[in-house]
């Protein structure tokens, strides 16, 4: 059922990086990542996607409420897009958005860059919080 569900998920991840490359070769590089992400929420809308900014996502330690991290976007509440201006894509950009998905239900998240050459990551994470 989770590999289904991820298949599912294609069609729309597919519409959500198209909306990524509209914006990056509109925009280019070298704005703060509150521009990119405030013009992926407008070309994700205009395809009728359903978008939260800034997410909130509580972290819980034995059913205890330790903190909170905030996503860059939701969308259609399946997959989680974090949005980064930087020369290329780390490590710990990888890392910052698994962590988002292991302290939600998501499994599907989408990592844009918008550096001096564009580039995306895809980080799939089986969900037990399902």
């Amino acid at each position: 059922m989770i590999i289904k569900n991820k298949l599912l998920n294609n069609f729309l991840t597919k519409e959500i990086i198209a909306s990524y490359y509209k914006v990056y070769n509109r925009l280019g590089y070298g704005f703060l990542e509150k521009i990119y992400e405030n013009s992926m929420i407008i070309e994700l809308n205009k395809k009728g996607l359903k978008t939260i900014q800034q997410g909130k996502i509580t972290v819980l330690y034995d059913n205890k409420d330790v903190g909170n991290y905030f996503t860059d976007i939701i969308v259609n509440n399946q997959i989680i897009l974090e949005i980064k201006a930087v020369e290329y894509i780390r490590e710990e950009h990888k890392i910052q958005l698994l962590t988002y998905l292991k302290a939600t239900r998501f499994e599907i998240g989408l990592l844009f860059n918008f550096g001096k050459k564009p580039e995306f990551r895809r980080q799939i994470f089986t969900n037990k919080n399902l």
